[in-house]
């Protein structure tokens, strides 16, 4: 067996897990940065692609790896391949479900608890010697603790489980809206209860997205979404860029509808210079923090992903379905060697 790899040849062999089966396995790693053609060459014998989560794997890519039975992607996001062109061909596509749920929480309670205290900008104050004037200003505007806001999150998968079960200590009222609600014991175990997507936003003082990028969720935060929020509320996104509409939070920011947002991603990603949410008037700066999309980049992350990359490989070689299959592929449909 072969596996190909286009991701940071680094991060490979620093992860690769202790097997015996990673071991006596032949992998080549490309750069993201690949061509389509780069791509088929290295992968004309390979059984296996893992891709790294924001690169293309394209119906071209897939119709000329003739041998290819799983794509793999590095993370749990899988938008950017061509699974209609891989369940045409029989090759399974799977995710990284779930393996990030702890570092995306992390950063998502990280972010509301820097927004509440105006972290960055406070700081940039008191290097350019106004401490008592910035105190003076955030205490006179209001500082406010997790357990006096209402939490809404928008998606209950296993991020936003995770997310709900490291609120608990902060004691905030916590609320969430998807398709299906939990069950009782479930709402109970996580301390939430559900509301309905518009009582949801009208009603709380942080908003929290959690959904995967579908042709539902594209855009989904537009400024119908925007306009339902609580005045001065915040809004965190540690999802995709591509489910927030970035004229919509720019305007409801700077009509001050939303005291705050902030955002692990951006989109279109790379985020170039140019995009609108990087510039914002000097007096809505203070207000919008963004992180480089490193919620899910942890090192703990990193260890799960690559010991589930491998793990699926060994079993696509032992003849078995791989874990966490995302373009409903079953064993049957796999082409024979």
């Amino acid at each position: 067996m072969k596996v190909l790899f286009i991701s940071d040849a680094a991060r490979v062999e620093k992860y690769k897990p202790d097997t015996g089966f990673a071991k006596k396995t032949a992998y080549t790693v490309l750069p993201i940065s690949a061509s389509e053609d780069e791509v088929i060459e290295a992968g004309r014998d390979a059984e296996v692609l893992v891709s790294d989560a924001i690169t293309p794997v394209t119906r071209y890519e897939i119709e000329h790896m003739p041998r290819l039975k799983l794509i793999q992607s590095e993370g749990v996001a899988f938008n950017q391949i061509d699974i209609r062109a891989a369940a045409e061909r029989g090759i399974y596509v799977c995710n990284q479900k779930g393996a990030n749920a702890v570092a995306v929480a992390e950063q998502t309670i990280l972010l509301m608890l820097a927004l509440l205290r105006d972290l960055v900008s406070g700081y940039s104050e008191v290097r350019a010697g106004r401490q008592i004037e910035t105190k003076m200003y955030l205490m006179s505007h209001g500082i406010f603790e997790l357990n006096e806001r209402k939490v809404g999150l928008i998606g209950m998968g296993a991020i936003g489980k995770e997310v709900a079960r490291l609120l608990v200590p902060f004691a905030p009222e916590v609320f969430y809206n998807q398709h299906h609600p939990l069950s009782p014991e479930e709402e109970a175990r996580y301390h939430v209860r559900f509301l309905p997507e518009e009582e949801l936003l009208s009603s709380c003082d942080i908003v929290s997205i959690h959904v995967p990028v579908t042709p539902e969720t594209t855009g989904m935060c537009d400024h119908a979404f925007f306009s339902g929020m609580k005045d001065r509320s915040y809004f965190i996104n540690t999802a995709r860029g591509e489910v927030v509409n970035n004229q919509a939070l720019v305007e409801a920011l700077k009509s001050g509808k939303l005291a705050g947002a902030g955002l692990d991603t951006l989109a279109p990603e790379p985020v170039q210079a140019d995009n609108p949410l990087l510039n914002l008037p000097d007096d809505l700066q203070r207000r919008v923090i963004v992180t480089p999309h490193i919620g899910g980049g942890t090192s703990g992350f990193f260890r799960r992903a690559n010991e589930m990359e491998w793990k699926n490989a060994e079993r696509i070689a032992r003849g078995l379905e791989p874990l966490n299959i995302v373009n409903g592929v079953s064993k049957r449909q796999q082409p024979q060697a």
